[in-house]
Formats: structure tokens, sequence, C-alpha cells
């Protein structure tokens, strides 16, 4: 009988994996390739943003809950104004993020635990949307501290 493991496990072993297919995603992208970044710059969010995700899975909250507040995520709010992103550009690499999410779970489905898959699932694209919102928060607040405009 073939083990099967948990999404968070996959998720967590696959970290460096799944953030190096975001950040050749993200490369091939016009518009958010035009901010001249780093490779460790453009990625610096994730980490802790995949550590806040196995967490949310390993402790399940009712779906549609808040998610509790990530200090990475209002971090990367400001940072990434002060770089230069627009809205768009931020919901374009969360977009992004959720993709290279799912295809790691599709190239690890064999050894996944399929039972609790499709919770899962919802639990992750909930958890980058509430990151997003926070993330998008904190931008915006910026906006009213240094009073430039928010460009679409």
């Amino acid at each position: 009988m073939k083990k099967v493991e948990p999404v968070a496990a996959v998720l967590e072993s696959e970290t460096k994996a799944t953030i190096a297919d975001w950040l050749r995603r993200v490369e091939s992208e016009p518009d958010i390739i035009g901010i001249q970044l780093t490779t460790s710059e453009r990625s610096a969010h994730l980490p802790e943003m995949f550590r806040d995700l196995v967490a949310r899975l390993r402790n399940p909250l009712p779906l549609g809950t808040r998610a509790l507040n990530s200090d990475a995520a209002h971090d990367h709010g400001l940072l990434r104004r002060e770089q230069g992103y627009t809205p768009a550009m931020m919901v374009e690499e969360s977009r992004m993020l959720q993709v290279s999410i799912f295809q790691t779970l599709q190239l690890n489905l064999s050894k996944l635990d399929t039972g609790a898959l499709l919770t899962d699932v919802m639990a992750i694209a909930d958890e980058v949307d509430s990151q997003l919102a926070q993330a998008m928060t904190s931008y915006v607040s910026q906006a009213d501290v240094d009073g430039a405009p928010i460009e679409p």
C-alpha cells in the first residue's frame, strides 16, 4: 500500500520548487518584470507565506472564517508599494502563486491524501486570498501616509 501525505506536508517539502515555478511565471509577465528586483527581493515574502499556509492547513479554520493576521502579508503590501507595484500587479502575482501551488499539488497527486484534497484546496485559495487582502490593505493605507496616488 502506498503511503499518502497530507497537503500541508507536500507543500512544506515542495516550497522551494513551488517558489521557483512562481518565479518562472512572474519573470515571463512583462508588466511585473518591468519592476527591476533581484530574485530574492521578488520572492522574499513567500517563505513566510508558505509557513502561514501550512499552519492553516494543519490547524484548519471553518471555510469563510477570517484568517489570522499575517505580519508578512502586511509588510509585503508596504514593500510592494515602495517597489512601485500597482494593485493589479499584486493581484497577478497572487494569481500566479495559486497556479503554482495547484501545479505542485497536481505533480504530487499520487502521494496526496485525496480524501481531504478538496477541502485543503479551498483552504489554500482562502488563505492566499486573505493574505492578498491584508497586503492590499497595507498598500492602500500607505497611500494615506505618502499621499501618492494608487495607480491602476
